[in-house]
């Protein structure tokens, strides 16, 4: 092997190396807030009981955890779950390694469908908490999936949202950092 081309291929190696370093980040992110101008909702039912019922639609451009998240301080919502569908232009979804104690990062470049959207909203601090787990397909069939933490819809995401009367909170556990729901506290 000539001296030029092994010396290209380890300049190869070292710059991909260089700049394909995987993204970690620790649980509790924050929500951008006032991103998602677009965003209109619309009671579709309500018992009387406290249950109630929503569809919450998010147009091109909207940020969907500061949608959620300004949906819900907005209608005073304690507990609700939730499911939707729609698409992205760019998604960063995580998982958890156990090892780090951190979130790996998988960004999703480019438009992508949502094939599944699910999650609910609790309380943490006083302050509506949106927790998400979604799988986006890119236009090859791939899927990636994971907690949510950034997605900008295009050209729209709709939320069906189910209330539920009792306030759930979540508690922030030590050794990892997570803020987890139980179902036992009363504030």
């Amino acid at each position: 092997m000539n001296k030029n081309l092994l010396l290209t291929i380890l300049i190869s190696l070292f710059t991909i190396t260089a700049f394909a370093q995987d993204e970690y980040v620790k649980p509790g992110s924050v929500i951008v807030k006032n991103a998602a101008p677009g965003m209109k909702y619309r009671l579709l039912n309500e018992t009387g009981r406290g249950h109630k019922t929503y569809i919450v639609v998010m147009q091109r451009g909207d940020d969907v955890l500061s949608g959620l998240t300004e949906f819900a301080e907005k209608n005073n919502i304690t507990f609700a779950s939730f499911t939707g569908l729609g698409a992205m232009s760019s998604t960063r979804i995580g998982c958890y390694d156990r090892e780090k104690q951190m979130y790996h990062i998988i960004p999703v470049k480019g438009q992508a469908e949502t094939v599944s959207f699910i999650g609910n909203i609790t309380l943490f601090n006083g302050k509506p908490i949106v927790h998400v787990h979604m799988s986006v397909s890119q236009s090859d069939g791939t899927v990636r999936g994971g907690h949510l933490f950034n997605a900008i819809v295009w050209p729209t995401l709709e939320v069906m949202v189910t209330v539920e009367p009792t306030a759930i909170y979540k508690k922030k556990e030590a050794d990892t950092g997570f803020a987890l729901t139980d179902p036992d506290l009363l504030q």
